[in-house]
C-alpha cells in the first residue's frame, strides 16, 4: 500500500492534469502551433506522466472538437496598420495577401494613390506610393485572369477639377500598372457594383457625380468584359432602382445586388436583395432585408453566405457595425459577436484564410484598424 501510495503520488489530480492539458492543446489566438507541439508541452507537465500520452490524444480530440463548436468572434489584429486611416479604398486579397489602393483621407484634397499590402494583416508594405491611376475614390476593384484591377473611381473630392473615371487599369505585382482603357464602354463612374461572375468583370450601376449629381446621375445598367479592354451592355435598365454606394458579390450560379442608394443631394438608402443568372434578367429576393437601409456598406461571400457588415444611415446620421448573412439573399440572420469593431463605414473588408477581415473605414474618425473574424471549422448557423 505505501509503494502504491508512493508511486501515485508523483501524479497530480488526474481532474487538475485534464484542466492543464485542455489549456495546453487550446492554442493562443494567433498560434499556428502544431497539434504535436501541443502534446509535447503535455509530456512537460509533468515529467512521470509519459504513460498517458495515448490519452491525452483522447483529451486533444474532445478539447479540438470544443473548440470547434465554439463560438464565432471578432480578434483585433492591429490598432495601426502603418498606412494613414482613410475610408473608401480599394480591397483585393491577390497572392496570398491583402491589398489596400488609395482612398480618401477629406473631400478638399486629390485622394492618396498609394498600394499596401500584407500577408497577416498585421504587418504592411508600401508596393508603390504614387500609382499612375487618380480616381481612387470609392473605385471598383477585383482580382481577375491573375491581375488586380481598378475601374473607375472619383478624383478631387469637392475640388475644382474633380471627376469621375471610366479607366481600367490593372497591374500583377501592385507596382506596376497597366491601362487597359481611358473609356471603357461604361460612362464614367463612382460607387458601382463590381463582381467576377462566369468568367468574366461585371460593373453593376453606381453614379457619375459624387458631391455635385442628382438622380440622374444614378445608373441601373450592367457591363461584362472578359479582357479589361471590351466592355459589353447586358442592360441598360436591370429592374432594380439606379443606385450607388451599394454592393455586389456572386453565391453560386447567381450573382447579387444589394442595398445602396444615393447620398447627395436627396439622400435615400435601400435594404433590397436582387439576384440574376445573366445579368439581363433580374428578380427580386427581398425588398426589405432585416438590415437597416445603408450606403457604404461592404459585403462579401464566405462558407456558402453572403455577409453585409457595416455601412452608414442618414436621418438620423448613423455608423453601424451589424454583421449579417444569408445562404439565398432572402433569408437573413444577425451575428452576434462577444466582440465587436466600432461603427464604421467605407471600411475594406476581405475573405482571407477563411476568415472575414475588416481593415479601416470611417468610424469617427477615420482608422487604420484590422480585424478579423474568426469563425470555427464547425460552426454553422
Amino acid at each position: 500500500m505505501l509503494a502504491a501510495s508512493a508511486t501515485t503520488s508523483q501524479f497530480p489530480p488526474f481532474g487538475e492534469w485534464h484542466f492543464n492539458a485542455c489549456r495546453a492543446l487550446d492554442p493562443m489566438p494567433d498560434s499556428d502551433e502544431s497539434i504535436f507541439s501541443r502534446l509535447l508541452r503535455i509530456r512537460q507537465l509533468h515529467p512521470p506522466m509519459k504513460p498517458l500520452l495515448a490519452i491525452a490524444c483522447l483529451i486533444l480530440l474532445s478539447c479540438s472538437f470544443a473548440a470547434a463548436q465554439g463560438q464565432p468572434n471578432w480578434v483585433r489584429v492591429t490598432d495601426n496598420a502603418g498606412w494613414q486611416p482613410r475610408d473608401s479604398s480599394g480591397e483585393l486579397v491577390f497572392r496570398e495577401q491583402l491589398w489596400l489602393l488609395g482612398g480618401w483621407f477629406q473631400s478638399f484634397e486629390a485622394p492618396p494613390r498609394d498600394v499596401w499590402s500584407s500577408a497577416d494583416g498585421k504587418s504592411w508594405k508600401l508596393a508603390t506610393k504614387e500609382a499612375p491611376w487618380t480616381h481612387s475614390d470609392l473605385p471598383m476593384t477585383l482580382v481577375f485572369d491573375n491581375k488586380m484591377w481598378l475601374l473607375g473611381g472619383w478624383y478631387n473630392g469637392r475640388l475644382p477639377g474633380h471627376s469621375a473615371s471610366a479607366e481600367v487599369w490593372s497591374s500583377a505585382d501592385g507596382v506596376k500598372w497597366e491601362l487597359a482603357t481611358a473609356n471603357a464602354g461604361w460612362s464614367p463612374r463612382l460607387a458601382a457594383g463590381a463582381v467576377v461572375f462566369q468568367g468574366k468583370m461585371w460593373i453593376l450601376g453606381g453614379t457619375e457625380n459624387y458631391y455635385f449629381g442628382d438622380e440622374k446621375s444614378l445608373k441601373s445598367d450592367v457591363w461584362s468584359s472578359a479582357d479589361g479592354k471590351e466592355w459589353k451592355q447586358a442592360t441598360a435598365d436591370a429592374g432594380w432602382s439606379p443606385r450607388a454606394y451599394h454592393q455586389a458579390v456572386a453565391l453560386g450560379e447567381r450573382m447579387y445586388v444589394l442595398g445602396g442608394g444615393n447620398y447627395v443631394p436627396q439622400y435615400h438608402a435601400k435594404h433590397d436583395v436582387w439576384s440574376s443568372t445573366d445579368g439581363v434578367h433580374w428578380q427580386q429576393e427581398t425588398d426589405s432585408a432585416p438590415w437597416p437601409p445603408r450606403l457604404w456598406f461592404s459585403a462579401v461571400t464566405h462558407r456558402e453566405r453572403i455577409w453585409v457588415l457595416g455601412g452608414w444611415s442618414n436621418n438620423p446620421s448613423k455608423n453601424w457595425n451589424d454583421v449579417w448573412h444569408s445562404r439565398n439573399g432572402k433569408n437573413w440572420k444577425q451575428l452576434r459577436t462577444e466582440t465587436i469593431w466600432k461603427q464604421r463605414h467605407e471600411h475594406s473588408t476581405y475573405v482571407f484564410q477563411d476568415r472575414i477581415w475588416i481593415a479601416g473605414g470611417h468610424a469617427q474618425p477615420l482608422s487604420n484598424e484590422v480585424w478579423r473574424l474568426d469563425l470555427p471549422a464547425r460552426w454553422d448557423d
